[in-house]
């Protein structure tokens, strides 16, 4: 039997989980304190909602579950190998929240304000950044069409990354729409602009050349990428520039409203910036898209944007919806490297056999001012408390003596 982990999924011991609880904790508080409830959905999915769900080249990173018994042998015997899957494990919370919505609207007042704070999965290659398991960090708003919901979501996304300390930030924006009419006046088809924004939306990994070179590798006309790719000599383009191509409109009114008002709500301590670059892969996406970019660390710690249309695959009714991910492993990374406190110093309070109970009396009146952790006198307590000090205990007191020793005297 093996004891390691699966390649890109992790075990936390105590003093690890207790720093991912006390960052999910701070976001969660922000969340609520913005009138947004919790829900929970399953992990894993019917593989048809997965694979219709317009996911982008997230598709091609589920984990598919095999049908079982029966079912299983009787498509190997048809030799129907494109229906051995029936299941598969969630790539993202917004296809789950669609669903949920579309089972339970009933029940549900609009707007509906949801938080989803829980694990995805991804039959990614394992590297640096990029786990096959991991935490989503999602806020939604359903039902509304009004700019003031990315505003919201913005707002409150950036204060819950302000309440975790993490303060050089810049929000980038852009909107799916308004760069599909560029796409279509550079000479692109409207069927083929999905495609392109796929690749455009690997620019920062692989450069001009790289987006040039898959956009010939797909048949699109030399003509034409050249034409786009003579404007991205540009980047970053300013609105104003992108205006005089594709004239005014309304995609352009929606980005300057929401700008201006995430403007008014942030007091200078974020930014918030048009990047015409930025594409967010999923294809669901409908409107106004947005990613944090961490200038501290030189990394996208979240994303989101309006898909309108993805409800409705279930529902068969346009439902307006929009939301905004934290990527929690990334704020984890980060912030786990800096000296966080996480609520309440740690107390161990020693006591002698056949003292438990008296002890635990003892104990529960210091909980007030500290966690206390029970632990019975060992031959050897020196060793115990060399331990308790490496896993981050304030200090330490032997039930009878009541004297609190820390194990580091304050300067």
């Amino acid at each position: 039997m093996k004891t390691a982990t699966l390649k890109g999924m992790y075990d936390y011991v105590p003093k690890e989980a207790k720093i991912r609880d006390y960052l999910q904790g701070k976001i969660m508080e922000v969340y609520t304190s913005q009138g947004f409830n919790r829900i929970y959905t399953p992990i894993v999915e019917d593989i048809e909602n997965l694979e219709k769900s317009d996911g982008g080249e997230n598709l091609n990173l589920i984990f598919k579950i095999l049908k079982r018994g029966e079912k299983f042998e009787k498509a190997v015997e048809n030799k129907d190998f494109d229906n051995l899957c029936d299941m598969g494990l969630r790539y993202d919370l917004t296809l789950p929240l669609s669903r949920f919505f579309a089972e339970h609207r009933n029940d549900l007042n609009l707007p509906f304000k949801c938080i989803q704070c829980d694990r995805v999965y991804r039959a990614e290659r394992p590297q640096k950044g990029r786990n096959r398991e991991f935490v989503q960090c999602d806020i939604d708003i359903i039902g509304s069409k009004s700019s003031d919901c990315e505003v919201e979501l913005i707002d409150t996304t950036s204060r819950a990354l302000l309440s975790l300390g993490l303060n050089d930030f810049t929000i980038k924006i852009n909107h799916r729409g308004l760069l599909k009419n560029l796409l279509i006046k550079m000479g692109f088809g409207e069927q083929n602009v999905d495609s392109v924004c796929i690749t455009f939306d690997k620019l920062d990994k692989i450069g001009c050349d790289g987006v040039k070179n898959e956009l010939f590798d797909k048949g699109f006309d030399k003509e034409v990428v050249d034409r786009f790719l003579s404007l991205l000599n540009d980047l970053p383009l300013s609105m104003e520039k992108v205006e005089a191509v594709v004239g005014n409109c309304e995609e352009i009114e929606n980005l300057k409203e929401i700008i201006a008002g995430v403007n008014a709500l942030s007091g200078g301590k974020y930014k918030i910036e048009f990047d015409l670059s930025l594409v967010r892969g999923q294809g669901y996406y409908t409107g106004a898209v947005f990613e944090i970019k961490s200038n501290e660390f030189s990394s996208s710690v979240g994303g989101g944007g309006r898909y309108d249309n993805l409800i409705g695959k279930f529902t068969g009714e346009n439902v307006p919806a929009v939301g905004f991910s934290i990527g929690f492993e990334r704020i984890y990374s980060i912030l786990s490297q800096k000296q966080i406190k996480t609520g309440k110093n740690k107390l161990a309070v020693i006591y002698d056999e056949g003292k438990f109970v008296d002890c635990q009396k003892f104990a529960l009146t210091l909980q007030k001012e500290y966690d206390t952790s029970l632990f019975l006198r060992p031959k050897k307590l020196g060793k115990l408390l060399d331990k308790l000090e490496t896993e981050g205990y304030f200090g330490f007191v032997v039930f009878g003596e009541n004297e609190i020793k820390p194990f580091k005297v304050a300067e």
